[in-house]
């Protein structure tokens, strides 16, 4: 007889907020949680993502754009949601929020066209765009300087789009936040499978510290462990080139 399966693949879909509380609070020792413990987890999970954002780069948050250029725009801002300001206009997709910072950035002429072309510009440090010597100055830009505020991201080229620049587009790879809980335990999370099971153990490390302390260091141990093995697998790999040194001694 073969093998029955579920042919779903959906786990993490249908894997909401108050399932993940309370696989969490179990792995504690707690069950059948009060009103103010769902408050509590969920305060938690939302810490949780906010400190996965400083364990690197997560790679189902990279997103891609093009930013339309302005004639005389040094700077084009995006912000953390509408309620704290109007993100700049980009193609094809406008009103992009939630961005954290922008990895690369390239000039794009002819865009959807087979004639498009992208040249990459090079991102510089604060120090290195406060030397330049005119920052209105006009032409094809060239570099790129990126400021993380609280509330927004901003991205400032040099040298600033011209009249002939402005009919074309800055292409870029950028990093989002991970969306937070929201208000329904029902919903899903804002993460791939891959990472549900360092999710929860995280969660349980934030609330034994709460409620169980005599296990928060057992349950720091799992939530690293799982959290490491996760941010290994992420991302894509790429193919490796080993060539050995040739060396002759005697010539």
């Amino acid at each position: 007889m073969a093998n029955v399966t579920s042919g779903s693949y959906t786990f993490d879909k249908t894997f909401a907020v108050d399932d993940i509380i309370a696989e969490a609070y179990e792995r504690i020792g707690l069950v059948g949680t009060a009103g103010h413990q769902l408050l509590s987890a969920r305060r938690s999970l939302n810490i949780l993502f906010q400190e996965w954002g400083n364990r690197g780069i997560h790679f189902w948050e990279i997103g891609n754009t093009n930013i339309d250029l302005i004639e005389g725009t040094q700077t084009y801002n995006f912000f953390r949601d509408s309620g704290d300001g109007t993100s700049t206009i980009t193609t094809p997709v406008n009103g992009i929020y939630g961005i954290t910072d922008i990895l690369s950035a390239s000039y794009r002429t002819d865009y959807n066209t087979t004639d498009q072309t992208d040249l990459p510009l090079t991102k510089v440090t604060r120090s290195t765009y406060a030397a330049f010597s005119n920052k209105m100055v006009k032409g094809t830009p060239s570099q790129f300087w990126v400021q993380r505020f609280i509330d927004q991201t901003t991205i400032t080229l040099y040298p600033t789009a011209g009249a002939s620049q402005a009919s074309n587009y800055v292409n870029i790879y950028y990093l989002k936040r991970v969306q937070d809980a929201g208000a329904a335990y029902t919903n899903a999370t804002d993460a791939p499978y891959r990472f549900i099971p360092c999710m929860v153990a995280g969660l349980a490390f934030y609330l034994s510290q709460k409620y169980a302390p005599q296990r928060t260091q057992e349950m720091k141990l799992y939530y690293e462990d799982e959290l490491q093995r996760a941010l290994q697998e992420d991302g894509s790999a790429a193919s490796t080139y080993i060539t050995p040194k040739t060396y002759y001694p005697n010539i």
